[in-house]
């Protein structure tokens, strides 16, 4: 019998354990025994499917706080950022699993970047209201075009 077929028999066995597993504990043991047994199954090493490699990913950044905020989340996860010689500041790359950094990683990092950003732009108001101006309406909105001889800056 080869080794696949030994490990789908495998398979069907934990299945019909995990059907009948009567407590949660027994449930989440099959799971995770077949969870293995099908990585096996598709070819990868030590229950990783080949799929889970780790693989390249660039990310950019809006802001300064975001990015420190992806670079702890990484670290914390084990994850190392880096950039590349003359790439920008604002970019970054990580090396990990697409199944991790969409299940895992992402996930959590725009949750947490929502509250952050959230919870900065209410200091940052608060502090230009008590220091320099309460109104904190927008620009007001023209007609027309601007002149030609009126220069821009971008910030």
């Amino acid at each position: 019998m080869s080794d696949n077929q030994q490990i789908r028999d495998k398979l069907i066995k934990i299945k019909a354990l995990f059907a009948g597993a009567s407590s949660e504990g027994e449930r989440q043991a099959a799971q995770a025994a077949m969870d293995r047994l099908k990585g096996r199954i598709e070819g990868g090493v030590d229950g990783q499917p080949v799929a889970d490699a780790r693989v390249e990913y660039r990310f950019s950044f809006n802001n300064s706080w975001s990015k420190r905020l992806f670079f702890a989340l990484c670290r914390s996860k084990g994850y190392s950022p880096y950039r590349y010689a003359r790439m920008r500041r604002t970019s970054s790359c990580v090396r990990i699993s697409e199944h991790e950094l969409n299940r895992n990683l992402w996930p959590e990092y725009v949750e947490m970047n929502k509250v952050l950003v959230e919870y900065l732009g209410e200091v940052a108001d608060q502090i230009i209201a008590d220091c320099i101006n309460r109104d904190r309406s927008d620009a007001e909105v023209c007609e027309g075009l601007p002149s030609p001889n009126v220069s821009t800056t971008e910030c």
